[in-house]
C-alpha cells in the first residue's frame, strides 16, 4: 500500500511540475534567455532601389551592388531585406552598407510590428557597416557593443536576423575561426568572426550574441552560397567607429588622394592614383604612382583599413608615409591640423573627375531637358571616379540622398555633407528614364 501512495504521489507532482513555467523550475536554458532579452532590438530592415533589369536575373540579395551603368538598360523598383540591431535607445541601428547603399526608401521594423521610416547617419563600406537612424522615435530598446577580448574558437554564440524576411529568427553555433581575411569581388573584409550558426539571406546585419547576450558582432554575410560558414563583424572593429558615423557633421580628415592596394614580392602597397589639387599630399610632393609602403612607422597588411589610419591621428602632430618614388624611398610628414582643415572645392571635377554647371537656356535645349531645376553634367572624364560610377554626359542631378538639388550650390553642399557620412545616392534623369547611382569613396586616404 505504502508503494502504491508512493506512485500517485509521484505522478501528482510529474503532472504539477508539467504546468509550471520553466523559469520556476530552472530549465530555461542561456540561449531562451539570451533571445527573450534581445529579441526586440532586432529589427527587420526593408529597403526600395532601383535595379537593373538585366542584374536582376538570376540573382540574389547578395548580388554585385557596385556596378557600371548603361544607357540603354531599364530599370526595376525592388524591395531587399535584411537585419539590423539598435544600439542606442534613441533609434540608432547599425546594418550592413550593401543593403542600404542603393536605397530610396529604408523601413525600420520591430518584432511587435511597429515600423518607422529610418535615414542613413554615415557608411563606411570598407567595413560593409552603416549606421540608420529612425525618424519620429525614442526610447527604443536596444543592446550595446560589447568588445571582448578573450573570445575563444568552439565558444558557443547565437545569431538573430530575419532571414528570407522571417523576422526574429534564432539560430546557434560555435565560433568556428577568429580573425578570419577573405577577398570578395576586389573587396577585403579583414578580421572576422566565422561561425557554423546558420546565416542566410536576410541575416545581414543582424546580431552575433554569446551565451551571456552580448552583441559581439554583427552578421555580414559575405559568402552567401557557404554551407555551415557564416561570418561577422566583430565589436573591437566597429566600436571606434561608431562616434564617427553617428556625428558626421564634425570635421573629417583628407590626405588627399586615392589609392589602390597592390601586392608585389608578398608586401602591400598602397599606390597613389590622383593626388587631389591644393591637398595636403600636393602640398608635400606626393604624386601618382608614388607607393605608400608605410603608415606611421607600421607597415601595411591584407586587412589594413584607410579608416584605421586616419583614425592613429588622435593625439598626433604629424601622419608620417614611408613612400617609395621612382625607386627612391623616403618619408614624408603630413601636419594632422592640414589634414583636418582640409575642405577641397570643385568637388565635381577633383573628386568625380566630370563637370557639373547650371541649368541655362543653352544646356536644356542642348540636352534636351524640359526641367528647370537640377546641376547637369556637361564632361565627363572617361576612367574616372563619375565614369565608373555611372555617370555620363548629359545627365540631370536631380537630388542626392533624396535631398532636392536645384544647381551647381547645392551639388556642392550636398556633395560635401555626402563626404563626411561616406554615403552618396544621385537621383540621375537621362533622357526619358530616372534611376539611382550610388559613389563610395572606399580608396580616399
Amino acid at each position: 500500500m505504502t508503494g502504491f501512495k508512493l506512485l500517485i504521489s509521484f505522478l501528482v507532482l510529474f503532472f504539477i511540475q508539467s504546468f509550471i513555467p520553466l523559469s520556476l523550475h530552472g530549465k530555461l536554458s542561456p540561449v531562451v534567455e539570451v533571445v527573450r532579452k534581445a529579441t526586440p532590438a532586432i529589427v527587420n530592415i526593408r529597403t526600395e532601389e532601383y535595379v537593373k533589369e538585366e542584374s536582376n536575373k538570376g540573382t540574389n540579395l547578395f548580388k554585385k551592388i557596385f556596378h557600371e551603368a548603361e544607357e540603354d538598360e531599364g530599370e526595376d523598383l525592388y524591395e531587399n531585406i535584411g537585419s539590423g540591431v539598435v544600439i542606442d535607445p534613441r533609434g540608432i541601428v547599425l546594418t550592413n552598407e550593401h543593403l542600404i547603399s542603393k536605397a530610396i526608401n529604408i523601413k525600420v521594423k520591430f518584432v511587435n510590428g511597429k515600423e518607422f521610416d529610418a535615414h542613413v547617419l554615415g557608411c563606411d563600406p570598407e567595413f560593409d557597416l552603416a549606421v540608420l537612424k529612425i525618424k519620429n522615435g525614442k526610447d527604443f530598446p536596444y543592446l550595446k557593443l560589447k568588445r571582448r577580448d578573450d573570445l575563444m574558437v568552439g565558444e558557443s554564440v547565437i545569431v538573430i536576423g530575419n532571414p528570407y524576411g522571417l523576422s526574429s529568427s534564432v539560430s546557434t553555433g560555435v565560433i568556428s575561426a577568429l580573425g578570419r581575411n577573405l577577398r570578395v569581388q576586389k573587396k577585403v573584409f579583414a578580421n572576422l568572426i566565422q561561425t557554423d550558426a546558420a546565416i542566410n539571406p536576410g541575416n545581414s546585419g543582424g546580431a552575433l550574441l554569446d551565451l551571456e547576450g552580448n552583441l559581439i558582432g554583427i552578421v555580414t554575410a559575405v559568402l552567401g552560397e557557404g554551407k555551415g560558414i557564416g561570418f561577422a563583424i566583430p565589436a573591437s572593429d566597429i566600436e571606434g567607429m561608431i562616434s564617427d558615423l553617428i556625428e558626421y557633421g564634425k570635421e573629417k580628415p583628407i590626405v588627399g588622394v586615392f589609392v589602390e592596394r597592390q601586392r608585389e614580392d608578398s608586401r602591400l602597397y598602397l599606390i597613389i592614383k590622383k593626388v587631389i589639387e591644393k591637398s595636403p599630399a600636393e602640398k608635400c610632393g606626393l604624386k601618382e604612382g608614388d607607393r605608400i609602403v608605410e603608415i606611421n612607422r607600421r607597415r601595411l597588411r591584407e586587412g589594413t583599413k584607410l579608416k584605421e589610419i586616419v583614425g592613429t591621428l588622435s593625439g598626433r602632430d604629424c601622419l608620417q608615409l614611408r613612400v617609395l618614388s621612382n625607386g627612391k624611398e623616403r618619408f614624408v610628414n603630413l601636419a594632422v591640423t592640414e589634414i583636418y582643415g582640409f575642405r577641397p572645392d570643385a568637388l565635381d571635377q577633383k573628386f568625380l573627375e566630370i563637370r557639373v554647371s547650371n541649368l541655362s537656356a543653352y544646356t536644356r535645349l542642348k540636352y534636351r531637358i524640359r526641367e528647370k531645376k537640377g546641376a547637369i553634367v556637361t564632361k565627363v572624364k572617361k576612367g574616372g571616379l563619375g565614369y565608373l560610377s555611372g555617370i555620363r554626359q548629359g545627365d540631370l542631378i536631380l537630388r542626392i540622398n533624396n535631398m532636392p538639388v536645384e544647381g551647381r550650390k547645392d551639388f556642392e553642399r550636398l556633395m560635401l555633407e555626402g563626404i563626411k557620412k561616406n554615403y552618396l545616392l544621385y537621383q540621375v534623369q537621362r533622357g526619358k528614364s530616372t534611376f539611382f547611382l550610388p559613389l563610395k569613396f572606399d580608396n580616399l586616404l
